[in-house]
């Protein structure tokens, strides 16, 4: 549906030169009357500008913000009035126009043609009409959106956006999300993009008690999405814009609509996609009888248990929603709640959400002041299960059983546990993964609440004057707890756990610009200015470490008393300003300057600036192309410009001397008592702004009377000055890591859209859609002094060892590239135990033989899909590829035969049977495996039975499947590989929580 329109769009067709000439004497000489009227789409919204003239004249107007229009001047008698706009369908109307009186039209109802141009498009700070974007930017709506269970709000849109990836950390209900819009710009700065919901730039901070903040959003009550991806379009938010802007537009009511109200329903459940493939109990008694000590066959059990089915269940889901809209009087209103409950695969493992929404958009004094309130709330009960056990059900033993009525087995549950010799716990063993999350209580509470109020004023005695106010906040609680009791062997050390944490995160915001439009010349002008104020804090609070039994584990802990707290603040502001000048829909340009400060940095280095100008020429409007009917669409877009970043996570005073506490393990003994001691932290009182120039050439086609359309774009961004996590020489008694300005890298890449209208016709539709993205990293610079010896930094730990990693940060190399040996081979192909190729060819093998080797981020992705509806049926599925993506199989490189532990056996994954290694090889390149994939992300079928009840009422029914397939060549159990945290990695498999194939059904209820 076309939605109310923020910007007013306004286009004088009479031109002021015409009134000095003959013609124009006539009319002022003649006796004339006033024509006005207003244009609607099929959903009676009003359609602002649209152009509207009399036919033989050059008298004319353009619609409002509300679909209104006037012409004055109109000389009296029969008239033929023409209404157009780009995207519907031309209309004629026979009118007569009185003398000296007022001709008010019944209103016109346009239908859409087959071309989108006409739609509008959320941008920064207002929308505009498709055809005038100078940008690369792209709009999903909710029609188009992934349909079934969907707990995120990226999800609708995974796959469907060119140039954007979006990676989970897993099946867990609510993971974290890794969203790369063209590859990401940064290394130890944050990548994620600038998210803004309903005008307010959200806090992307982790709260304490939710694996992601966004999974706080009810994706039900979303209306679109829109994705800003160059600079052109970015720059209007400068200062957190580097990594892509993505706009989310909520659901409201409309003027002129019944009241209506929507219930739906989705009942859910979801199985395990794919299996770890390990050994089962009788294959890995045969190799432990085989190759194992005497000790070790000792210790083999009688039990067959399969250890991945005895943690993993059936999930099942309910996400129930309730909406009202409608409009009274002059006041439209939308108000929804929602509840979620949601099972995850793992036992014990849920989140249950109760959201709540309120939108309240009256237009004032005759339309002169819109106001749009947006509120929004969330309550969210997360229960983690302990997702060590994913991890433990594909080594544990599968000859033991999951408890054993055995004595010494008694004091931890009575689950069984590997045990030394004297009976005592084996602490070097892996835990039983059943009592891993059976003896734990993890749960956390955690409220959200966004919210603003905008007032859009035109100021009376200016006319295209008009001046905006947004106030807005979001406000995050996190509670937990997480208690393990003193008979688990997962906390049997230190006696238990029950510990407390808390997290407020505060987010105020204070936006004002004024807009000015009129015809200037041949062309519409629109100038924007103005000043942004938002302020972050974060607060945690600090308890004491406790026993299960209540004890005080740290013994030099403060019993909190409301005042034990640490509160960081950041503080960004802005100056912006953009100005737009369209001439005669052929020619557009777009200029756009911010000047942003950050409290991050130290007085003198707080503001950057930030410009970006772009070019548009609408080929289309052209004379030679005006008419063709082969050709609907074509323009040529040339972009430049820069954003900032400052987003450092958690360093929020890097430029300030600091000291900080030191753990349990650093203390100073003074006679019989240990004190912590203080150190003083790394800063860097330089630091400034990382810096990414866009350079983006883009070509909008459409063809065959706007049945294939869609977009080419070709990119380049260069940033320098990277924020930069680096080892530096220590001075006395500093640590030798800090944040720096060090270094640069290039994203570029070409990005291609299109869509195909098969068939269109009244019972019929097919439509089918089409991404790829091309991107190459590559890091240009590392250190102030790059050298050709330099091994560059060393990143992605891995399990096995101690603090052994993979990945590699290197000058001419993409981020994160995989740093390995190259495995050698025997005559037949089987990998040699230990023996590398020694690529130096000193005769050695050792360190300096490592090389890079592959990278874990995608050379293309792809993603496309279908939309078929054939009178009331419906047919939809969206496919995702990567390709050129590469994964180290961490959980592979740990699958060797190990004889030496004696008294507990660990199962391996069947690699232990095709390799033959009996020890580590974990830097071998056999590891790395191509993770190229095409993933059926979902396949949905529904039915509109239309007013099957009663009158008015509309009922529709569908059935849907998530992760339907997955074809891959990768040996794990998905080849996509992203660990949220602190400090996400990708590519590196250590056991990933497996995301479920999900079945589910849906019932809508509309009346």
């Amino acid at each position: 549906m076309k939605q109310p329109y923020l910007a007013k769009l306004r286009f004088l067709l009479f031109l002021l030169l015409s009134l000095a000439g003959p013609l124009g004497a006539a009319w002022a000489q003649a006796t004339t009357g006033t024509v006005t009227g207003r244009v609607t789409d099929t959903k009676n919204e009003g359609i602002p500008g649209v152009t509207v003239v009399i036919e033989g004249t050059q008298l004319g107007s353009s619609t409002d913000v509300d679909g209104n229009y006037t012409i004055s001047n109109v000389p009296a008698g029969g008239r033929v009035l023409v209404i157009s706009f780009v995207g519907y369908t031309t209309v004629r109307q026979q009118i007569a126009v009185g003398e000296g009186k007022t001709l008010t039209v019944p209103a016109q109802a346009l239908s859409e043609s087959a071309t989108q141009l006409g739609e509008a498009v959320v941008v920064g700070y207002g929308t505009q009409r498709r055809q005038d974007l100078t940008g690369a930017v792209e709009q999903i709506s909710s029609k188009s959106f992934v349909k079934g269970q969907v707990t995120n709000p990226e999800q609708l849109v995974q796959g469907k956006v060119a140039g954007v990836q979006i990676t989970d950390a897993g099946g867990a209900p609510g993971a974290a999300t890794q969203i790369l819009i063209r590859g990401g710009s940064s290394l130890s700065a944050s990548n994620a993009p600038l998210i803004i919901i309903d005008g307010v730039p959200v806090d992307n901070t982790g709260i304490s008690g939710a694996t992601n903040p966004l999974s706080l959003i009810n994706p039900n009550d979303i209306e679109s999405i829109t994705v800003l991806k160059d600079a052109s379009s970015t720059a209007i938010y400068g200062v957190r814009a580097s990594n892509g802007v993505i706009l989310v537009t909520t659901k409201r009511g409309v003027i002129g609509d019944k009241v209506q109200v929507t219930a739906s329903t989705q009942q859910s459940v979801a199985t395990v996609a794919k299996y770890s493939n390990v050994l089962n109990a009788d294959q890995f008694r045969s190799l432990v009888n085989t190759y194992g000590t005497t000790g070790q066959r000792a210790v083999l059990g009688t039990a067959n248990t399969d250890w991945q089915r005895e943690i993993y269940r059936p999930a099942y889901s309910a996400d129930n929603n309730v909406s009202v809209s409608g409009a009274a009087g002059n006041l439209p209103y939308r108000a929804s709640v929602g509840y979620l409950s949601q099972q995850g695969l793992l036992k014990r493992n849920d989140l249950t959400r109760y959201t709540g929404s309120l939108s309240l958009t009256p237009v004032l004094f005759k339309g002169s002041l819109r106001v749009a309130l947006n509120l929004k709330g969330s309550w969210v009960d997360n229960n983690f299960s302990n997702q060590g056990a994913v991890g433990a059900a594909t080594s544990f033993d599968p000859t033991q059983p999951v408890r054993s009525t055995a004595s010494q087995y008694s004091v931890f549950g009575g689950y069984y546990e590997s045990l030394n010799p004297d009976g005592s716990l084996n602490t070097l063993a892996v835990r039983n993964p059943v009592a891993l999350y059976d003896l734990r209580r993890d749960r956390s509470t955690v409220k959200r609440s966004i919210g603003n109020l905008t007032l859009d004023y035109k100021i009376p005695f200016v006319p295209g004057l008009s001046a905006n106010v947004n106030v807005g906040y979001d406000v995050q609680r996190g509670r937990g707890t997480t208690f393990i009791p003193a008979n688990a062997a997962d906390s049997y050390v230190r006696n238990g756990q029950n510990n407390f944490y808390s997290q407020d995160l505060n987010n105020y915001l204070l936006e004002a610009y004024g807009k000015y439009e009129r015809t200037l010349g041949p062309g519409r002008l629109e100038f924007l200015a103005g000043y942004s104020y938002q302020k972050f804090e974060n607060r945690s609070y600090v308890f004491d470490d406790r026993r299960a039994d209540g004890s005080i584990y740290n013994p030099v802990a403060l019993s909190y008393s409301g005042q034990s707290t640490y509160l960081n603040t950041n503080v960004l502001i802005g100056f912006y300003s953009r100005l737009n000048y369209n001439i005669a829909d052929k020619y557009l340009f777009t200029g756009t300057f911010r000047a942003d400060g950050t409290s991050r940095f130290a007085p003198g280095r707080q503001f950057g600036y930030f410009p970006s100008g772009a070019f548009a020429w609408r080929l289309k409007g052209e004379e030679f192309l005006k008419n063709s009917s082969a050709i609907s669409d074509l323009k040529l877009r040339l972009g430049y410009g820069q954003t900032g970043q400052q987003d450092l996570g958690g360093s929020y005073y890097p430029f300030l001397a600091n000291l900080s506490l030191s753990n349990l393990t650093a203390q100073y003994q003074l006679g019989n008592t240990f004190y912590r001691t203080l150190r003083a932290d790394q800063y860097n009182p330089n630091i400034t702004w990382e810096t990414t120039t866009t350079y983006n050439v883009g070509l909008d086609y459409g063809f065959l009377g706007g049945r294939l359309y869609g977009s080419v774009d070709f990119y380049k961004r260069d940033t320098k000055d990277l924020l930069n996590f680096v080892q530096v020489a220590a001075l006395q008694g500093l640590s030798n890591y800090g944040n720096f300005n060090v270094g640069s890298l290039t994203n570029k890449g070409v990005e291609i859209v299109t869509n195909l209208d098969v068939v269109k016709t009244d019972k019929l539709s097919i439509t089918v859609n089409a991404n790829a993205t091309y991107n190459q990293n590559r890091i240009t610079k590392l250190t102030n002094s790059d050298s050709p010896n330099d091994i560059g930094q060393l990143t992605g730990g891995i399990s096995g060892g101690v603090g052994n990693t993979i990945q590699v940060n290197s000058v001419g190399y993409s981020a994160q590239s995989f740093y390995v040996y190259q495995q050698a081979y025997d005559t037949n192909g089987k990998p040699l135990e230990g023996v590398y190729v020694d690529r130096n060819g000193d005769g050695t093998i050792n360190s300096s033989d490592r090389y890079r080797y592959k990278s874990a981020r995608p050379n293309w992705i792809l993603g496309g899909g279908a939309n078929a509806t054939y009178k009331g049926f419906n047919l939809a599925f969206t496919l995702r590829a990567n390709l050129g993506n590469y994964v180290y199989n961490n959980v592979r490189a740990s699958s060797f035969y190990d004889a030496s532990t004696n008294n507990f056996l660990v199962n391996r994954n069947r690699e232990v049977l095709s390799s033959g290694f009996t020890s580590a090889q974990y830097f071998s390149d056999y590891f790395v495996e191509n993770a190229s994939f095409l993933r059926m992300q979902n396949a949905t079928l529904g039915y509109n039975f239309g007013e099957l009840l009663k009158k008015g009422t509309n009922l529709g029914l569908s059935v849907a499947v998530q992760n339907v397939f997955v074809i891959t060549n990768y040996k794990g159990i998905d080849p996509e590989i992203f660990s949220g945290g602190a400090n996400p990695t990708i590519g590196i498999d250590q056991t990933i929580y497996p995301r479920p194939r999900t079945f589910t059904v849906g019932l809508n209820l509309g009346f």
